[in-house]
């Protein structure tokens, strides 16, 4: 069984044979049929996408997915999470998608972290708790997730289930930014423009928006010509900007 799980992974995945989706399918459902739960999340994945030759069907998705959830499957918890979060293929239950979300994060789910930690600060399904989103996103953030690390840099930032503190807020951001997320990238730069928790670096800055921008993102070009512009004026256009 665990064979046919992995050799449907090679074909999902491409791994030393052309990519077909279709193979993947069959040996998941192979695997799935039998129990396997890792298989059983992976195909709901399939119906979840609409890949491999079968039509997409949330409401299949949440049934493997919920047999793999029920066997344990971090993975699969966090699947059928999402899909009550989001409503897909379930009625939308926020409630439902906290305990899966909980379920997968107490087995170290990296994302389940992130999410949980979601519900946390906004409410979804619980009481509002950002000193419990802030634990959450700190052990998600310290395993490279980077949706955690901004979300945590936001926290620090914006004083929420934590002190103020933008030198931590600037560590975080640059994890992010550091693998490419352009809102980290304008963030960390404005926290270098305005010398919050960095000493202040208009070069610094100037080079972190320009990172951003080379990737297309449409805020960081328009502050960049802003502040290549405003370093062109005699110093004292740059207060309080």
């Amino acid at each position: 069984i665990e064979a046919q799980f992995h050799l449907g992974e090679i074909y999902d995945e491409g791994l030393g044979v052309a990519q077909d989706f279709s193979v993947a399918v069959t040996w998941y459902r192979r695997a799935a049929d039998q129990g396997f739960a890792a298989a059983q999340n992976n195909l709901g994945w399939m119906y979840k996408q609409g890949k491999g030759g079968v039509a997409q069907d949330f409401r299949e998705a949440a049934r493997w997915f919920r047999l793999s959830a029920n066997a344990g499957n971090a993975d699969g918890q966090f699947s059928l999470g999402q899909l009550y979060d989001h409503g897909e293929g379930v009625e939308q239950d926020y409630q439902q998608a906290l305990q899966w979300y909980r379920l997968a994060a107490e087995q170290n789910h990296l994302h389940a972290q992130t999410w949980l930690g979601l519900m946390y600060e906004y409410g979804k399904g619980i009481q509002e708790n950002p000193i419990e989103a802030f634990k959450w996103y700190r052990k998600a953030a310290a395993r490279g997730d980077i949706d955690a690390q901004i979300y945590l840099a936001m926290l620090y930032e914006q004083g929420k289930g934590v002190q103020v503190n933008y030198a931590e807020a600037a560590k975080w951001f640059r994890k992010a930014a550091d693998q490419g997320n352009t809102y980290a990238q304008v963030n960390l730069a404005l926290l270098y423009k305005d010398g919050k928790g960095l000493a202040q670096d208009y070069q610094a800055a100037l080079e972190w928006y320009r990172k951003a921008a080379d990737q297309g993102d449409t805020e960081a070009r328009n502050a960049l010509e802003k502040l290549q512009n405003d370093l062109k004026k005699p110093a004292r256009a740059l207060g309080g900007n």
